[in-house]
């Protein structure tokens, strides 16, 4: 069983929490549609969250410098030891406040929580090695125009996904017509066959087809023969609270 140590830096490092798969716009989608994309979903609770300690507010004038963006706490708080515009040219970068380990051959992929659009300003993803590294990275956020952006108390503005990244550059690729796999063919012909007919019916408004509302083998981890298509199928998944092992009380998620 691998694992991810976050080692806390001072006593304002920010909350880290599993990730959540709802999300606001998907909840506001016509009888929650949008949750019925599994990968989505899987997606959004594939990782830890790390929550804002304080909220900020920070804008950014279009210009190149440093001093571009400025940055501020609504309540007060200094912001500038979690904040700060230290690369210029629009990136707005936070202070994780942890240095992180992983098992040989496991990294961390950070970037801002996944199918989670703000306005005005965008995550940057990063790669770390963090199985061998003793100093601590920064996540970073990219303005797409000039104007004010907020962050606020508890939202998430870092994601961290463990996965192995070795080798991973020596992964083979190929490109070849359906054809050359007869059988794969003939499955996926089965499957464009009962998507058609289901589509027909819904749109003729068969009783049935209505009653059933929509297809849902990849969410059951099922081919459209019944067969199943994968025994280590997920369709929910959800990470482990980080333990604190020094006494204090575990984060809340």
């Amino acid at each position: 069983m691998s694992k991810l140590t976050a080692y806390r830096i001072g006593d304002q490092a920010p909350k880290i929490v599993p990730a959540q798969q709802d999300r606001e716009w998907m909840s506001q989608t016509q009888f929650r549609f949008a949750y019925r994309c599994l990968p989505l979903t899987i997606a959004n609770s594939m990782g830890w969250e790390v929550l804002c300690p304080m909220a900020i507010a920070a804008e950014w004038d279009g210009g190149d410098a440093i001093e571009s963006i400025r940055i501020s706490s609504p309540d007060g708080a200094d912001a500038h030891m979690f904040a700060n515009s230290h690369f210029g040219h629009g990136v707005l970068t936070f202070h994780l406040q942890y240095l992180f380990r992983t098992d040989e051959g496991i990294g961390l992929w950070v970037r801002g929580s996944p199918n989670r659009p703000k306005d005005g300003i965008a995550p940057l993803d990063g790669i770390i090695e963090t199985d061998w590294l003793n100093f601590t990275f920064t996540m970073n956020w990219k303005f797409t125009r000039p104007g004010r952006i907020a962050f606020e108390l508890d939202e998430p503005f870092c994601f961290l996904t463990p996965f192995n990244y070795r080798g991973l550059d020596a992964m083979t690729s190929e490109i070849k017509p359906l054809e050359a796999n007869p059988q794969l063919a003939a499955d996926f012909q089965d499957y464009a066959s009962r998507r058609r007919e289901f589509t027909e019916g819904l749109i003729a408004g068969d009783p049935a087809t209505l009653k059933e509302g929509w297809q849902k083998w990849y969410m059951r981890g099922k081919q459209p023969s019944g067969e199943v298509g994968n025994t280590a199928h997920l369709s929910k998944i959800r990470f482990p609270t980080p333990k604190v092992s020094d006494g204090e009380a575990s984060n809340k998620d």
